[in-house]
């Protein structure tokens, strides 16, 4: 089919045959976004390949209740840790995605020079990252020391992870051996992002601040990611009960207090003897 026959009927029938097939409406709405992006290449070609981009985000399928709701609770992390043989790199990149919420590919793309030691600081930079922008993060104290042993011996210009002396590129088969080992099998590296954001949220790290840090572009994407679990919940129904029980020290409100020979003005009066 030619380009310029694609309009809202054929994008129509192409999203009703694929959910007919039983695709995943993730997958669909990828593939629009790839022929989307063809049109906007051929739309902005010199000399012009198509005269017009057909309006594609009227037929994306709302993936509403699809979302991922994996997250890694601080004891479930501590059993990753202790799981972990000799892997410095796996270490690492559990640590650091674990803390800041950074993707994947960003950590796997990092070079030792974009660690600054004497700063304690990370920087992610600019048209590097997923959105384009630059970030920095400071490092916390259980970070600094596992960055400053992966840079040991190497140039800036050095991936920071790698194994056998090269860069890691898939770790697949040592993830997926240590979440077994850890006993928490399922459990997928992108986890680490979504519990990263809610443990800055959790812990009082304001919500732009926390955005800034795991680089989402919207607060829409982000709260997407700052999911309440069960466990927030349970969380919040022990504040709620403290809260009772705290009202509960003056069950009787102050305004209905009255102090000892203080009754009202009628009162007062009934009580004055006769001249």
């Amino acid at each position: 089919m030619k380009a310029a026959q694609v309009g809202t009927n054929q994008i129509t029938s192409y999203v009703e045959g694929r959910l007919s097939e039983s695709a995943a409406k993730a997958t669909i709405n990828r593939e629009l976004a790839l022929l989307r992006r063809a049109f906007s290449i051929g739309f902005d070609a010199e000399p012009q390949k198509v005269a017009r981009v057909p309006k594609f985000h009227r037929h994306i399928v709302s993936e509403k209740g699809n979302e991922r709701r994996g997250f890694v609770e601080e004891a479930e992390y501590r059993k990753l840790v202790d799981a972990i043989a000799g892997q410095l790199w796996l270490r690492a990149l559990l640590t650091l995605a674990y803390t800041y919420g950074f993707r994947k590919a960003e950590l796997l793309e990092m070079r030792c020079g974009q660690i600054d030691l004497l700063d304690g600081r990370i920087s992610l930079y600019s048209g590097e990252t997923k959105n384009g922008d630059g970030r920095t993060a400071y490092l916390t104290e259980e970070c600094r020391q596992l960055v400053t042993e992966l840079r040991r011996g190497k140039q800036p210009d050095d991936f920071l992870f790698t194994r056998n002396g090269e860069p890691v590129r898939d770790f697949r088969g040592a993830w997926d051996a240590l979440v077994k080992a850890a006993g928490v099998p399922g459990l997928l590296f992108h986890d680490l992002r979504r519990s990263a954001v809610r443990n800055m949220i959790r812990r009082g790290v304001p919500q732009k601040t926390a955005r800034e840090i795991s680089g989402h572009k919207t607060d829409a994407v982000f709260s997407r990611y700052n999911i309440v679990s069960e466990g927030d919940l349970a969380d919040a129904a022990k504040k709620i009960e403290a809260g009772a029980k705290a009202a509960l020290q003056g069950s009787i409100h102050s305004s209905f207090i009255v102090a000892p020979n203080q009754g009202s003005q009628e009162d007062g009066q009934d009580k004055v003897k006769p001249s």
